[in-house]
């Protein structure tokens, strides 16, 4: 390949500084350099700064640069000569380019010199396009993940280089794109920073002038370059009979899977549970490191054969990919059995090729959008499914996703009909022996014809099913949004000055329905003033009452409560639908009479802007039709009353019209008992299915009491004392008290010096942000990422960031407990902030404690106890994952002594308990140093 560059000089600069706010008096402490001549980092620079100000101690833990370090140096106007020689004629490059040269020249200006105006690049936009699939774009991190060493991170000399050899790694992959890929992101990079799309447009220029044929992995629809995609199921191996006996299955295993009584003898009940007619569902509880997974694949896989599907459900993505990626490829492995496998998930998770297309043509996006669309065209070099998770973003806010995600038509006749991502998952998938699927999708579409005649069905991590099916169910009418797409559509119509009566006032026809239509939206309008005036009338009956933390009022009821027998609300319901169907529809007929005159061609250069904002408009518009007749459902049936709790969000107390209506299922049973129906021989396996060693709570939650159910506790298969360490601080002060919380607060400095990834599990989401804010620039955790739960993003993005952390804290509650999956990260300790009961404060909570105190059931003993036990086994199998992790879990909560719920906690602890005060922890640790 041609040497595109042999003639220029990259100069790759990392700047350390004393804060980010050149204007305020912060300074460079350090300038690194890497040079980069023929695609070969030739030379480096690195000067030390002194900045005559003290350096933050922030800025010390990040860079390990201290005052004495830069004491006695020579201050920036000493350096300034040089580092203008050692830039001129280069191509400048800096991780976050607008950071690294505006002030560099705000120092330069500052000393009396000319500003730089050399060409300029940025490696943080040309990785996300050229590694697409990464989950972090930060330096050290993707120093990690491509395997570029460098010593010193956050050293501006060892960042200077890191980034150096980055940027060759990018330019290599760019080379290796096809010319139509290169073409198209060439044509799209003009918006990218500075001159960033130089690199990518002097690429595509000169291998343009190539004759370079498209790869045999390749094939190109229209100007769109796609990975072959095989349809055909991949069919070798071999069928087999179960291996009944321990010598079948050792010759099965040998050289492959380690055999351990625990795990065989899992798996053989789970046959003899497959086998039996007369049992319909089986409960497990699998102790962490059984290999539980493996187990049930391989009880099931083996009556696959008579045209019978095994469907797996489990909590979250992350443990479908796991089973996907590693657990039925080593059931194949083992047995040689000539299965199939395809994750089922909603339609919205594949990207339509036509949307995605049509995007690229519609003008200049945003800057995200942009570097979206071209991380999207490189990714589809690479990706076989389509499926837009392999992009590891943390969010799909970004307004492009509302165009690219697949809606689940068949796309017959598209130009993308053949190569339909969609399309072909589904085909994979009825031809599939093994889906899996999360617990929300089976919850939402167990009747689809995907999973196929009478399938078997195993509920992995069952304790969270109901949970989840419930969370699946819960829905809501925001009023005021409503009210605001409303207000946006008349604005469209009416008001703007490209609007549709600005820009066609000649049209008598349009005109015509514009004037029918916009009293019709002010009578929609007070419609919906009217339902919200009829719900905030109710307050006095709420079972619960709240003021968030952003002001909004929250009501809890009961939905006899809310809707009792004197109320005018389904009447007003009744109307609101009509009027709103009625809007719907001559809204539509206005946007016909715009596609008439289009065709016309009497249109003018915006309109095309115009029809896609009032087509959105009315797919809102559907969107709240569709969730009112939801309502009117549960309304009809005085039952479903019983069985669904209402809450208001009232965003001003004072005023009825800021009030919003959210539903929720209280109660599950009806629902689980239609999905039990479709599947036969259904498993429920998880680490914590007991309570007080018995399935009573699960088989009541999980809504089994009437199936003839079989029920197992696995043995653990491998000696859990020599992996497990529980801690219990014996002297910490009452958990609601101030002390308490600096005493949580001086632990977490001062006893994790041999920690690496620690996590501290919570209750409460404000206590999270007063611990976080405390410990945050503590110097004795300058070598941990900090994350807090509500404070650094999302969940996800906080799991990811503290996987690919080498030492990370997490503080955060509630999922955290449970519900996100830190896979491939070993955690050294978990601290026990608070025993875990669920706050009362909660809507769905107190809604559901009502609900039971009315049947006369002890709640706290039947309901918040056992969620609670459970929840702390959870948080102590965060630790062991399996036979090769050990880690401390810490309770620093007294209640577990002064209260006698305590002994339920006690009961569950696998290991011999050591009992400490606050000073012998810090011991402890000592003595690991």
């Amino acid at each position: 390949m041609a040497k595109i560059f042999a003639k220029d000089t990259f100069a790759v600069v990392d700047l350390e500084t004393t804060g980010t706010q050149r204007e305020k008096g912060h300074h460079i402490i350090q300038f690194g350099c890497a040079i980069i001549k023929n695609m070969k980092v030739v030379k480096t620079y690195s000067f030390m700064i002194n900045p005559h100000r003290e350096i933050p101690q922030s800025v010390v833990n990040l860079t390990g640069i201290h005052n004495e370090d830069v004491q006695g140096k020579d201050d920036f106007s000493v350096y300034a000569p040089k580092i203008i020689e050692i830039l001129k004629g280069t191509v400048f490059v800096a991780h976050n380019v607008d950071f690294d040269l505006p002030f560099l020249n705000y120092e330069l200006v500052q000393h009396g010199y000319e500003a730089l105006t050399n060409k300029a690049i940025d490696t943080v936009e040309l990785a996300k396009i050229a590694f697409p699939t990464l989950p972090s774009y930060k330096l050290s991190d993707l120093t990690a993940q491509l395997k570029i060493k460098h010593l010193n991170p956050h050293k501006a000399d060892s960042d200077a280089y890191g980034t150096a050899v980055l940027l060759i790694k990018i330019i290599h992959k760019l080379e290796s794109l096809p010319q139509a890929t290169l073409n198209t992101l060439s044509s799209l990079s003009s918006s990218l920073i500075r001159d960033t799309s130089w690199l990518i447009t002097t690429i595509a220029d000169n291998l343009r002038k190539q004759k370079r044929p498209l790869g045999s992995n390749y094939m190109q629809v229209r100007n769109i370059i796609l990975q072959k995609q095989n349809d055909q199921l991949d069919r070798h191996g071999e069928n087999a009979h179960f291996p009944i006996n321990d010598d079948e299955k050792k010759k099965l295993f040998k050289g492959k899977l380690h055999f351990r009584r625990a795990q065989v003898d899992l798996i053989n009940h789970l046959h003899k549970f497959v086998n039996n007619p007369d049992k319909r569902a089986m409960v497990v509880e699998a102790p962490n490191g059984t290999g539980k997974t493996f187990s049930y694949l391989f009880a099931y896989a083996y009556q696959l054969y008579s045209g019978r599907k095994l469907v797996v459900a489990t909590p979250t993505k992350v443990l479908q990919e796991q089973i996907i990626d590693h657990e039925i490829p080593q059931l194949l492995k083992v047995t040689k059995l000539d299965l199939t496998a395809e994750v089922v998930k909603s339609s919205s998770h594949y990207l339509d090729l036509d949307g995605f297309v049509q995007t690229i043509f519609q003008g200049t996006p945003n800057k995200n959008t942009l570097v979206l669309q071209m991380q999207i065209l490189v990714w589809l070099t690479e990706t076989k499914t389509g499926d837009l998770d392999e992009l590891n973003l943390t969010n799909y806010n970004a307004p492009l996703f509302a165009q690219i995600q697949h809606p689940g038509d068949a796309r017959v006749g598209s130009r993308f009909a053949s190569v339909d991502f969609w399309n072909l998952a589904r085909k994979r998938q009825e031809e599939a022996d093994i889906l899996v699927t999360n617990h929300a999708y089976l919850a939402n579409h167990y009747m689809d014809t995907i999973w196929g005649q009478n399938p078997y069905l195993v509920i992995d991590e069952a304790h969270r099913f109901t949970e989840n099916v419930i969370s699946s169910r819960n829905d809501s009418l925001r009023f005021e949004a409503l009210w605001g797409v409303l207000s946006y559509l008349r604005n469209l119509l009416y008001f703007s000055n490209d609007g549709v009566e600005n820009q066609f006032n000649d049209n008598v026809q349009l005109n015509f329905l514009l004037k029918k239509l916009d009293p019709q939206i002010l009578e929609l309008i007070q419609c919906i003033n009217d339902l919200q005036k009829d719900l905030y009338a109710q307050n006095k009956n709420a079972v619960n009452k709240t003021i968030l933390a952003n002001g909004t009022l929250e009501l809890s009821f009961q939905g006899k409560g809310l809707f009792n027998k004197n109320s005018q609300f389904k009447q007003s319901l009744g109307k609101f639908q009509h009027k709103l169907e009625e809007v719907r529809e001559l809204t539509n007929q206005v946007l016909f009479e715009l596609y008439h005159e289009q065709e016309q061609e009497q249109v003018l250069t915006n309109t095309e802007t115009l029809l896609s904002e009032i087509t959105e408009q009315i797919d809102r518009l559907d969107y709240y039709s569709e969730k009112s007749y939801q309502l009117a459902d549960i309304l009809s049936d005085s039952q479903n009353l019983d069985q669904d709790g209402f809450i208001l969000m009232v965003t001003n107390p004072d005023d009825p019209l800021s009030t919003n209506l959210n539903w929720l299922m209280l109660d599950a049973e009806d629902v689980l008992n239609q999905i039990y129906s479709r599947f036969d021989h259904i498993a429920f396996i998880s680490a914590t299915l007991t309570s007080n060693h018995n399935f009573d709570y699960a088989i009541n939650q999980l809504a089994l009491s009437n199936m003839s159910l079989v029920e197992y506790i696995g043995k653990s298969t491998f000696n859990i004392k020599k992996h497990l360490q529980v801690i219990a601080v014996n002297n910490m002060p009452n958990p609601d008290s101030e002390a308490y919380e600096e005493d949580i607060e001086q632990i977490l400095i001062n006893d994790l010096t041999n920690k690496n990834h620690v996590l501290v599990l919570m209750t409460n989401l404000e206590k999270i942000r007063t611990v976080f804010m405390a410990i945050m620039n503590s110097p004795e955790l300058k070598d941990f990422e900090i994350l807090a739960q509500g404070i650094s993003g999302s969940n996800n993005r906080i799991a990811k960031r503290f996987v690919i952390a080498k030492k990370a804290i997490i503080i955060g509650a509630d999922s955290f407990w449970e519900g996100i999956d830190f896979h491939d990260c070993g955690i050294d300790t978990v601290f026990v902030a608070r025993l875990p009961f669920e706050s009362p404060d909660q809507p769905e909570v107190r809604l559901r404690q009502k609900k039971l105190e009315d049947q006369g059931i002890n709640v706290f003993e039947k309901d918040s106890l056992p969620r609670a036990v459970i929840r702390f086994r959870q948080g102590m199998g965060r630790l062991i994952r399996g036979e090769k992790d050990h880690g401390q879990y810490i309770i620093l909560d007294p209640r577990l002594w002064s209260k006698e719920y305590g002994k339920a906690f006690l009961q569950v602890i696998p290991v011999k308990m050591k009992k400490v005060t606050k000073e012998e922890l810090k011991e402890l640790e000592n003595k690991k140093k």
